[in-house]
């Protein structure tokens, strides 16, 4: 048996912690992983959640459940995450509304996404989809700035609540088209959506699975996507930056992160069973379904992407001065 003294550990940079943690990774898990989501059953979140637990815990030889902890606008479940031990055994289905958005527009929350997370990986993103009813004259992004602009106050958009993402989104549009409309906020996209099919609102910033197949159907007219570039999902939607607004620019994401001070190694571990998961024809499958599309990036670009997504809502909140108690 080869063994080494403090000398031989200090003299290969090992500290007696930094082995421990090394060990700690190698035999990690021995025991069931919960994913936390912070939203009730049923939904994208949850979804991609249940796909991730299943075919990871297949590869690691452990159950992963998926424990659902609404409320409080995913606030509840994020807080559990943030001070559950960091021993890699809780994590959470992170998504832009408790991690990059809260912080820009809650007066105080009760975690610190900054601080008190770890990111994994982000897992999928999304564009949000601009659409209108079929009987607004505009076919085009221009068309409906230029109603807009000929009918200042008149015109109004449905978000899923006071401080939404599709809230922002749709703020940060009207202040760069110039255009004055009032705010409708729902309780979710689908009361938003059926309002904006029945011509109660003039707009709305989707999601694809909720609006793709009315635009589909005929009862919707998408007019752009929020995406940098086409979506894979409708190829057929030109993007903000098309019509001539490029800094009108957001996608919705999902991602799993561990809390803060978890041991590098089990990140990197993770990191590694859950990228690929997302390259398997199942997972690739539902979450086509759901209108998403892999990421599966690292640790590093995944938190370099959340602090450049916080300071984007947080600009945008602050000039459209919104904000939630």
């Amino acid at each position: 048996m080869v063994t080494m003294n403090r000398r031989s550990v200090l003299a290969l940079g090992l500290t007696a912690p930094a082995l421990a943690n090394q060990a700690f990774a190698a035999d990690y898990p021995t025991r069931a992983i919960r994913i936390v989501v912070p939203y009730a059953p049923g939904g994208g979140a949850d979804a991609v959640a249940r796909v991730l637990a299943r075919k990871v815990g297949e590869s690691v030889g452990q159950t992963i459940v998926v424990e659902n902890k609404g409320g409080a606008g995913s606030i509840v479940g994020t807080e559990l995450v943030a001070k559950a031990d960091p021993d890699g055994y809780t994590l959470l289905l992170g998504q832009s509304g408790p991690i990059s958005i809260n912080p820009a527009v809650y007066k105080s929350l009760p975690y610190d996404p900054a601080k008190d997370f770890a990111p994994i990986t982000m897992t999928n993103s999304y564009p949000y989809v601009l659409v209108v009813n079929p009987s607004l004259q505009a076919r085009t992004l221009q068309e409906f700035v230029a109603l807009g602009k000929s009918k200042p106050g008149t015109m109004n958009y449905g978000t899923t609540g006071v401080g939404a993402a599709n809230h922002l989104v749709s703020e940060l549009f009207c202040a760069k088209a110039g255009l004055k409309m009032t705010h409708i906020p729902y309780r979710g996209t689908a009361l938003a959506v059926a309002d904006l099919v029945a011509g109660q609102v003039t707009m709305v910033f989707g999601d694809p699975v909720s609006v793709l197949p009315h635009v589909r159907a005929g009862r919707l007219v998408a007019l752009a996507v929020t995406s940098p570039q086409r979506s894979p999902v409708a190829p057929e939607i030109p993007t903000m930056a098309e019509g001539g607004y490029p800094a009108v620019e957001a996608v919705a994401w999902h991602g799993i992160l561990a809390p803060a001070k978890t041991p590098p190694e089990i990140i990197k571990k993770l990191n590694t069973e859950i990228v690929k998961a997302l390259q398997d024809p199942s997972v690739k499958s539902l979450l086509d379904n759901q209108a998403m599309q892999v990421v599966g990036d690292t640790p590093e670009q995944f938190a370099a992407f959340i602090r450049k997504d916080t300071a984007m809502w947080k600009t945008v909140a602050a000039a459209a001065n919104v904000s939630v108690e």
